[in-house]
């Protein structure tokens, strides 16, 4: 399963040695903060895998882990199976416009890029579960109220 990193700067998706090796890379993937566009949880990850495996592996069902390549895209893939995952667009000059990862640990991730982190890299279910102090979320704007329906 993948390590998700999160600092002040930058989302890292460390791989353990078997990932690297059926992705068919050498490190680990970095996105800055500042590009990621959008961040969803699906139940079926298989549903937004676009393109093809080039290079990476792919077994139907089973893994498909590296690159994908569509008209105009590339993706980083990481899915196993039929677990939760999180889907993040990314935005700007990166080397991939999608991750599309499976993680038990997907709503930690959401929920740790909305607080401002430290300059070292934690793991999200660190800074979720508060075992590594952050900064005050940022403030959200105050919801508006619906009236009280009338009664008669």
């Amino acid at each position: 399963m993948v390590t998700l990193l999160l600092d002040s700067t930058q989302l890292e998706v460390v791989l353990s040695a078997a990932e690297r090796a059926l992705a068919f890379r050498r490190g680990s993937v970095k996105v800055a903060r500042t590009q990621i566009r959008k961040v969803q949880l699906t139940d079926d990850a298989w549903t937004w895998l676009r393109g093809v495996a080039s290079p990476g592996t792919h077994v139907r069902g089973v893994v498909a882990m590296g690159t994908w390549r569509a008209a105009g895209a590339s993706d980083f893939v990481v899915v196993r199976g039929h677990r939760p995952a999180v889907v993040i667009d990314i935005e700007g000059e990166s080397e991939f416009q999608r991750l599309v990862l499976t993680t038990r640990h997907a709503l930690a991730l959401v929920q740790a890029l909305q607080l401002e982190t430290d300059a070292e890299p934690t793991d999200v279910v660190d800074i979720v579960t508060g075992a590594i102090p952050t900064a005050a979320p940022r403030p959200k704007a105050p919801r508006a109220r619906r009236p009280a329906p009338a009664t008669a």
